[in-house]
């Protein structure tokens, strides 16, 4: 069993992070558009509902995400996310969230430090507009996870 703590990511994303952090600047884009067309389509429980997912206003292109919790005790976790083939940026930084988070347990993504994604190295090639959407996603995954924890409302 993998733990993770507040300095460190999981193995699957840290070696999304290595592979970015490999490439020259150029190649990280290129290596994020290839992210992009990997992003799996919704499921069919989910693709006929647009009110069980939410959006991500932070993100210039429209993207819309929702979370699964198993009842296992590791609390596992399945990622989906929505957005448009003609936003390539957004669907690259939610299909590396996708890879690297997803099936994991909730306590592992919850310990995710915030500056995942600028460990990606493309602080320089993306606007920072774009790269606040990618961070709005990472946030917006640990809340929807810590209020998948609250107690129901009697």
């Amino acid at each position: 069993m993998s733990t993770t703590t507040p300095t460190t990511v999981p193995a699957q994303l840290a070696e999304i992070i290595e592979d970015f952090q490999a490439l020259e600047e150029a190649e990280r884009l290129e290596l994020l558009l290839e992210f992009s067309r990997t992003l799996p389509a919704l499921p069919e429980h989910l693709a006929d509902r647009p009110e069980l997912l939410e959006q991500v206003v932070e993100c210039q292109s429209p993207l819309f995400l929702t979370i699964e919790v198993d009842d296992s005790p590791e609390r596992r976790v399945q990622l989906y996310f929505s957005a448009p083939r003609e936003a390539p940026t957004t669907r690259g930084f939610a299909s590396v969230l996708h890879e690297g988070l997803n099936g994991l347990p909730a306590a592992e993504i919850l310990a995710v430090p915030a500056d995942v994604p600028d460990r990606l190295g493309l602080t320089r090639a993306i606007t920072p507009l774009r790269m606040r959407g990618m961070s709005a996603m990472l946030g917006r995954i640990k809340r929807r996870l810590t209020d998948s924890e609250k107690p129901a409302q009697a």
